[in-house]
């Protein structure tokens, strides 16, 4: 398991024993394999490190800045999006043998109305999107690298506008876009029945990566409430959620059965399929 922002992995099960989750104070390490690390995550690398290897591939993970229920952090989105794309990179080197930079998470995320009130809640703008990732093309092309894959972390994000604009721009650039939570079946790893924001899934998978930063016995219960039109909860129409309106304490899910079993083990088959989208992304042509 690898903790892209520290080169560590805890040992869980035995500390589990000893720390309750969110209350892991100086926990033992493992360092994992650092020069595999410094290939491939931009945040803990040097010039020094990587001038000399070729990339023709870079992940951009994408995830917003908001509340997350009360257990969670305001980057979530970020820091799962990223921890998920190391992963996957370092995994696709170890396999495939290829060079794949992963690029400092995007916290620039668009909220739902009833959002934007909330405390340091910042909502971003299409336009501000697509200039970052412009810019993020424009910059990457200059340096040979000509195929990017969005990681997106926040179900409000939308990327296909962006790209197919960006085709008219760069016509041999390639730009790819997954959502982590969309690769495997989330549901198939997680019990509770609603699970879709700050619920049992992000959970879990944050205890995977991250349990110093979860404490679940400060959660909420995630209790939501569904619009008054059934139509609109059918999906035949789409209106973006009034979220003082759908959610009490900002999640939709309760968290209560989170687990760090539950994170490995949907953080493995993400992993497993996402290393091998970037193999073949990296190796190979569209056509």
């Amino acid at each position: 398991m690898y903790l892209s922002n520290n080169y560590r992995t805890f040992e869980f099960y035995k500390l589990k024993k000893e720390f309750p989750i969110g209350k892991l104070n100086t926990p033992k390490i493992r360092f994992v394999n650092m020069i595999t690390i410094q290939k491939v995550d931009l945040s803990n690398t040097t010039y020094g490190e990587i001038k000399d290897i070729t990339y023709k591939m870079a992940i951009l993970p994408w995830g917003a800045t908001e509340p997350h229920n009360f257990h969670l952090p305001y980057l979530t989105d970020s820091i799962l999006s990223h921890a998920i794309a190391v992963d996957a990179a370092v995994k696709a080197y170890q396999e495939g043998g290829v060079n794949i930079m992963v690029l400092p998470a995007v916290n620039c995320g668009a909220q739902n109305p009833g959002q934007h009130q909330l405390p340091f809640c910042i909502h971003y703008r299409y336009e501000t999107q697509k200039a970052i990732l412009s810019d993020t093309v424009a910059a990457l092309q200059r340096q040979g690298i000509t195929k990017l894959l969005i990681v997106n972390g926040h179900g409000g994000n939308a990327f296909k506008n962006m790209i197919r604009d960006l085709y008219l721009d760069y016509p041999d650039f390639t730009i790819a876009t997954t959502e982590w939570f969309t690769i495997v079946n989330c549901d198939d790893y997680a019990d509770a029945v609603i699970d879709d924001h700050a619920g049992e899934t992000e959970t879990s998978v944050m205890m995977y990566y991250y349990p110093d930063k979860v404490d679940l016995s400060k959660a909420g219960k995630g209790a939501s409430k569904n619009f008054a039109i059934d139509e609109l909860n059918q999906k035949i129409a789409w209106v973006p959620r009034h979220w003082d309106q759908t959610s009490v304490d900002t999640g939709v899910g309760n968290p209560a059965l989170a687990s760090f079993e539950k994170g490995e083990k949907l953080v493995l088959a993400i992993v497993e399929k996402l290393s091998k989208l970037l193999i073949s992304l990296s190796t190979s042509n569209l056509y």
